[in-house]
């Protein structure tokens, strides 16, 4: 019989990790919510509403408002009110600019050296978008998990969460621009297309691809700030 270890040997636990705050919660909870535009760009916010809405006190949702401030993604005016930011299209640009800068040399760096288990990956986010068509909110969060999944591969995942940070103002342009007709398929054929130029080992294929992808929604900007220009700033 294998003898018990003696009572002063710890046991072995698997560590729990740290657990979000109530602040860290209100703002993701918050900021899911201004991106898929509801509330909508100007939307008053009130802090005791947001508050008993989420079950928690207005200190977290202060936090939650400020770090969403720092994004520009609320403007907080001191004794008046706090309201959603309308888009501001240079910042959307600025963005833009980021990821392409970023996303290019992440394509080609899988293209020249693909790693294990990328082809599996990029066909399971392909898959489940292909499955999400019709369901805004399901595809907008798989086509982010589909560039996240880029970012990871080529061992470069802390990026993300810095482009992510800069991208709140594209992020709701490409969101308001996703139930046009047949966007969301033209999103998931421009994927796969990039995925097969990365999967053949061709890098300028795949640098062409994602350039000709990052051009679709602003490359449309006036037909989308016509539809909503009260989303937008002046």
């Amino acid at each position: 019989m294998r003898p018990l270890p003696p009572d002063d040997e710890p046991p072995l636990l698997q560590p729990i990790g740290r657990r979000p705050t109530a602040g860290e919660l209100a703002f993701d909870s918050l900021r899911a919510a201004i991106l898929s535009l509801s509330p909508p760009p100007g939307a008053v916010l009130s802090r005791a509403a947001l508050a008993a809405q989420l079950g928690l006190s207005q200190t977290p949702v202060r936090e939650a408002l400020l770090r969403l401030q720092a994004e520009g993604l609320v403007e907080v005016v001191p004794s008046a009110s706090t309201r959603v930011a309308r888009i501001d299209l240079e910042s959307a640009g600025q963005a833009r600019f980021l990821r392409l800068a970023l996303e290019l040399e992440l394509v080609q760096a899988l293209a020249r050296q693909p790693p294990a288990g990328l082809a599996a990956s990029l066909q399971g986010w392909l898959a489940r978008q292909e499955a999400l068509l019709g369901d805004h909110a399901g595809f907008a969060a798989a086509d982010d998990g589909f560039h996240a999944a880029l970012y990871e591969a080529a061992g470069r995942a802390p990026l993300w969460a810095l482009v992510r940070s800069r991208s709140g103002h594209l992020d709701r342009l490409r969101r308001l621009h996703l139930p046009a007709p047949g966007k969301a398929a033209s999103i998931l054929a421009e994927h796969r297309a990039l995925v097969a130029a990365i999967l053949a080992g061709d890098p300028a294929a795949a640098a062409s691809r994602l350039r000709a992808h990052f051009a679709g929604t602003l490359g449309e900007l006036a037909q989308i700030r016509q539809a909503r220009p009260d989303y937008f700033q002046p």
